[in-house]
């Protein structure tokens, strides 16, 4: 037993993505022996972008991880141009991974390649098997492995699961496809389309200068049961573009991306402790996780070295200490909150999702940058709500009051949690 405890280490980390590579570092950090298994090469590049806001990174003392920073943000509810007066940034991928890849050496991070298929737990370790059956013990183990996850049971869906869809490309135009210098995150716009096509789901352009005449512009629906196809998301950039006289005339990158927005909680109960996707850390209504995945991790990385100081902790009791830090009782509430928030932004059609997001930025930036960052208050949300609730146009008031009624069991979870 003494041999096989040797080779237990301290936190066996699934998934070698943005969430396990950052996870893993700082775990180290706290003195603890991490291992990492992982069916890809850690180092491998990341597929996709990931845009932030630059106050969310300046917070966390990570401004140097910007690849890209635009101080002209805005984006276009119909004809009318919001400036939305907030830094809007992109990550430099390479830099962060290569940053925590080296974190990770330097505090005794060593990875393996294979792909878990099965957990069990004693009342000292447990035991992850990969495909070939090869096994690897820890006194904890954490599910960073997306938002399919390997080893992570969810709680049973309360609505059907929405995606976010994105298409995308960076390259060259044959005139700029959005102002020089600028960054555009929403374009509502719908006038590309024939009036046949109006009411199909709404989707916007997310685009940006990257300089050097190279553009990134991404067609992009924010959340549809089912997720939109990448086809349809390819014809509508098309069509959007080609209706302002722009072509493509060089594709240096395809970007193709669907993920879940509302997938179910964890179980809380489990031994295995999820982080990123695996924990359904994206924000329901937004989108957005890399902040708070980036807010998030020191404290979990915190909470699961205090409990492991204790040498007769459990690996249960280990992942309880883990998941209360990662969902407790606020954060759950919130989480709910959101949910709704999103159920209603499903239902609206492009004039009303215009509407909505006109009077959404017209409020304080506390307000809505809180709210797409999820780091205000319930109370803080609740009163941001009930002040858009009051401004915004009577179909979309119309529209939130119905929900009441049909997606009420979010808002009772919101009290209940």
């Amino acid at each position: 037993m003494s041999e096989q405890m040797a080779n237990v280490a301290d936190v066996l980390i699934i998934g070698s993505g943005p969430a396990g590579l950052f996870l893993s570092a700082v775990l180290a950090q706290q003195n603890l022996s991490v291992k990492g298994l992982s069916p890809v090469d850690p180092a491998a590049p990341w597929p996709n972008t990931y845009g932030i806001w630059a106050d969310e990174l300046e917070t966390l003392g990570m401004s140097e991880f910007l690849e890209h920073r635009w101080r002209d943000a805005i984006a276009y509810m119909g004809e009318k141009k919001i400036p939305l007066k907030r830094d809007y940034g992109l990550i430099d991928r390479e830099k962060l991974q290569g940053h925590w890849l080296q974190q990770g050496s330097q505090y005794g991070v060593s990875w393996h390649r294979g792909k878990a298929v099965a957990v069990t737990h004693s009342a000292k370790l447990s035991e992850v098997t990969d495909e070939n059956g090869k096994t690897y013990l820890a006194r904890l183990v954490v599910d960073t492995s997306g938002h399919n996850p390997a080893l992570i049971r969810r709680m049973p869906a309360l609505k059907p699961v929405a995606y976010q869809a994105a298409y995308g490309i960076v390259g060259r135009f044959s005139a700029p496809p959005v102002e020089p210098e600028q960054m555009v995150l929403m374009d509502y716009r719908d006038d590309f389309l024939p009036a046949s096509e109006k009411q199909l789901p709404p989707t916007f352009l997310y685009a940006m200068d990257l300089g050097n005449d190279v553009y990134f512009v991404e067609e992009t629906s924010l959340a549809h049961v089912p997720g939109l196809s990448m086809e349809t998301l390819e014809q509508r950039l098309h069509r959007r573009l080609a209706h302002r006289g722009v072509r493509i005339t060089e594709t240096h990158h395809v970007e193709r991306c669907l993920f879940p927005m509302n997938m179910p909680l964890p179980d809380l109960t489990q031994a295995v402790v999820g982080f990123g996707g695996s924990a359904s850390m994206v924000h329901p209504a937004t989108g957005y996780m890399q902040g708070a995945m980036l807010r998030r991790g020191p404290d979990l990385a915190q909470a699961i070295a205090q409990t492991l100081s204790d040498p007769s902790a459990t690996p249960s009791e280990i992942a309880q200490a883990a998941w209360q830090q990662l969902w407790p009782e606020d954060r759950l509430r919130k989480h709910y909150l959101y949910a709704f928030g999103l159920e209603n932004l499903m239902t609206f059609n492009t004039v009303e999702i215009q509407q909505f997001f006109t009077t959404f930025f017209g409020l304080e930036r506390s307000q809505w940058a809180g709210f797409l960052a999820d780091t205000s208050t319930l109370p803080e949300i609740v009163q941001a709500m009930l002040v858009l609730f009051g401004r915004t146009s009577n179909p979309v008031r119309w529209g939130l009051f119905s929900s009441v009624f049909s997606h009420g069991n979010l808002l009772r979870r919101t009290i209940t949690a």
